[in-house]
């Protein structure tokens, strides 16, 4: 049906680089409200193609001389080129993909164009009215996928910071357990100590208390606090590249363990630790650090992710300014298992360096 007209882009993944940023056609609050609203726009065009004005035509139009036969050869072909323009729209709704509109959008008019010439004899189109509103089905269905997509992924990472709060929630009441148990000890042993007059002893054990007495307090507080934590700078120069950070927050007690969770399976070499900075407040520490680098932001699609072009050295340069002293930082990855491996790839492979994205192999 496109035969002599402009040629359609057909690689979504061009088009997308093209467009940029999906952007909502019709904003709705959820995914349920587009399936409501792609309901009622299919009643709307029900309502159309029930009084048969799907494809519009001249009504004067005469076949061997005869009006009558001029308007049921009239009505057949509208019917015939309204079944082929629905089988195009159809086929659109169905090819859409990562909420890619703009293939489907310049497919629909090319229909609409090939109609209009094929029909010219008899002033046949398709009704602009219900162009739109199949047009206006597109937008809808590009909006709904991905607003599924948007709301798969909050619930994957709402189950995820789920998982991570229960985890720290355990280690903590974990770690509680343990003082007391240890608490309950030197207090029976210090007991025993003063029984026994020997005071020496026994105020070294005091002391022992008194620290684990402050070590009860702090997990205490990390238990009661839940924006206590600890804020993580970690690069991965392996996986990501150079000049590339993960700004993130944990209230795990031992904060280590998240990271090395983080480069679990996923990616082929661990994170590196180049800050480590427990704060009273860190969800508030996080987003002045995220907001600070916003512009900086690698996945400008979902917000939500936390990777930024920027080195070690700047975070740690807004990290002084918000957070005062750093107790412990590095600025340059050990990255040990990519240097090791790097060594011994391939010849064809072009990995990436300290100075871009791809470098030349040594």
């Amino acid at each position: 049906m496109q035969s002599g007209l402009d040629p359609v882009e057909l690689d979504d993944q061009r088009v997308l680089q093209d467009v940029g940023i999906y952007r909502y056609h019709h904003p709705l609050e959820d995914a349920a409200a587009y399936k409501e609203r792609l309901k009622a726009l299919e009643a709307q065009m029900g309502d159309i193609i029930k009084i048969g004005r799907g494809v519009l035509a001249a009504d004067m139009f005469t076949f061997s001389g005869s009006l009558a036969k001029g308007r049921k050869m009239t009505a057949d072909l509208s019917k015939l080129m309204l079944r082929a323009y629905n089988a195009e729209a159809d086929n659109c709704v169905r090819s859409l993909r990562s909420g890619n509109i703009v293939t489907a959008k310049k497919r629909l008019e090319s229909a609409v164009t090939a109609i209009q010439r094929l029909g010219a004899m008899m002033e046949m189109r398709v009704n602009p009215d219900y162009h739109a509103l199949r047009l206006q089905e597109l937008e809808l269905t590009a909006d709904y996928q991905m607003k599924v997509q948007e709301e798969r992924e909050r619930a994957r990472e709402e189950r995820e910071q789920l998982r991570e709060q229960r985890q720290a929630e355990q280690e903590l009441a974990a770690e509680r357990a343990r003082l007391d148990k240890e608490r309950a000890h030197y207090e029976s042993a210090l007991v025993t100590l003063r029984d026994k007059g020997d005071d020496t002893a026994a105020d070294e054990l005091a002391g022992r208390l008194a620290e684990i007495d402050a070590a009860i307090e702090a997990n205490d507080y990390r238990i009661a606090n839940i924006r206590a934590g600890y804020v993580y700078v970690i690069s991965n120069i392996g996986a990501l590249g150079p000049d590339m950070v993960k700004i993130g927050m944990t209230r795990r007690l031992e904060p280590l363990d998240r990271v090395r969770e983080l480069g679990d399976a996923s990616v082929p070499f661990p994170y590196d630790v180049h800050a480590l900075y427990f704060s009273e407040d860190a969800v508030t520490l996080e987003n002045e650090l995220h907001k600070t680098f916003a512009d900086r932001k690698v996945n400008l699609v979902n917000e939500r992710r936390e990777f930024f072009f920027a080195t070690p050295a700047e975070v740690q340069a807004v990290l002084l300014e918000k957070a005062g002293g750093l107790l412990q930082f590095v600025e340059k990855p050990e990255a040990l298992q990519y240097f090791q491996s790097r060594t011994r790839w391939p010849q064809w492979v072009n990995p990436p360096n300290e100075t871009g994205i791809r470098g030349d192999r040594e």
